[in-house]
């Protein structure tokens, strides 16, 4: 008997197309919201993973920090050198590989075309430390760097912004940087912008030693990196750097440091956790059009259970229990829910394929929202069918029977 609750609760949906169609709309627009929401939440995450993996979270960054000395009188800013390098080597067990590195703003001109890039003296190394990988052509060496050669390493955004149309066009090509002649030998892999470092690509890489004698002509470092061995090894990584810069500093008990320690995994956890909120935020305002939609299924159906009620009257008179009733109405707005969830997760899906493919926004689809979406649907039309049922239930079928 109950399969014939269900044949009547669907027979009375199909009786009623236009309405069922328009009370379902709600739901339809509801899910595809959600649907289209979380894909662009977990679009932003899937971005952030990508960054990480790019920019590496074993990478640690030191640089000079102000401190103040003489209570209120003044700011005096410390200095990182060669010899904290070679503290950090010495002494840091957790630590892979340390670059000592010198950067500079300068104009690079190649042809007829230039443009003012960030010029980095970096050690032989900082493709391992930095988590940079070679594209084209080839890395400086050891040998290169000690002989202070004069040769370059192009990211992949300084490629772009000096108008070469590819690697091969410009590798072994004359540039000059800051007006000294240099030698392209590669070109390096895109990174993406890095949330703590600024952008990875827009660089250019010279041999530390060039950059230092030929150059910038200075021996002050603007920033050691250093790669710890895992991301397990961090804190110990970062606590023996904190405590060879320290001695290295000739600081005592109770003197504050006068470096800091930055992890890019840091600036990119608070990006994460922001996205976070912001797709809970997005889900949140799109679960709102399904509570209207289920207010809507609610409505419907208690102007259905008005308009049935001598048919309620019948069915009860012939035989029908309270649970019969209950079970048909609660059918047919779980099946609203249902058909409108379907639908629904067809214009989600279609919604999040044009962000991506015509607004160029990173959207990730996943098997778990589509299930939710359906849970939520099934949940909402037992949620809002129940009073109407329960409603239909109670009629008294000799009341019934008299209503008109």
């Amino acid at each position: 008997m109950g399969t014939q609750s269900i044949q009547i609760a669907l027979a009375a949906l199909r009786a009623n197309k236009l309405r069922s169609l328009l009370t379902m709309l709600g739901i339809v627009i509801g899910i595809a919201a959600v649907i289209a929401m979380v894909a662009l939440g977990d679009g932003a995450q899937a971005s952030v993973r990508a960054r990480i993996e790019k920019l590496g979270t074993t990478t640690l960054q030191i640089d000079a920090f102000w401190v103040r000395v003489g209570g209120i009188q003044t700011n005096v800013r410390k200095r990182v050198t060669i010899d904290d390098v070679r503290s950090i080597n010495e002494r840091a067990e957790h630590v892979l590989a340390v670059e000592a590195q010198q950067d500079k703003s300068l104009q690079l001109l190649w042809r007829d075309r230039n443009a003012n890039l960030r010029v980095v003296g970096a050690s032989a190394n900082f493709a391992l430390v930095q988590h940079f990988e070679i594209d084209h052509g080839r890395l400086f060496t050891t040998a290169e760097d000690m002989g202070r050669q004069r040769v370059a390493v192009l990211g992949s955004g300084a490629l772009t912004m000096i108008g070469a149309r590819s690697a091969d066009e410009i590798i072994g090509q004359k540039v000059r940087i800051g007006g000294i002649q240099f030698t392209v030998i590669g070109t390096l892999k895109s990174k993406g912008t890095g949330t703590g470092f600024g952008n990875a690509d827009d660089q250019i890489f010279i041999p530390f030693g060039t950059g230092r004698y030929r150059l910038f002509k200075t021996d002050r470092l603007d920033d050691i990196f250093a790669r710890a061995t895992s991301e397990a090894d961090l804190p110990s990584a970062i606590a023996e750097i904190t405590l060879a810069l320290r001695r290295s500093h000739h600081l005592k008990d109770g003197q504050p440091d006068d470096f800091r320690i930055r992890n890019q995994a840091n600036f990119l956890q608070t990006l994460g956790e922001t996205t976070d909120v912001f797709t809970s935020l997005l889900a949140g305002i799109a679960a709102v059009s399904l509570l209207v939609g289920g207010i809507g299924i609610m409505n419907i159906m208690l102007v259905s259970v008005t308009e049935r009620t001598r048919e309620i009257g019948i069915r009860k008179a012939l035989g029908a229990t309270r649970r019969k009733i209950l079970l048909q109405f609660l059918v047919e707005a779980v099946a609203l829910c249902l058909l409108g969830g379907f639908f629904g997760v067809g214009l989600g899906i279609a919604g999040a394929v044009v962000l991506r493919d015509s607004f160029g926004w990173a959207t990730e689809l996943g098997g778990a929202s589509v299930v939710l979406a359906f849970a939520f649907a099934t949940a909402v039309g037992l949620l809002f069918g129940v009073w109407p049922a329960r409603r239909a239930s109670s009629l008294d079928p000799i009341e019934a029977l008299r209503y008109e």
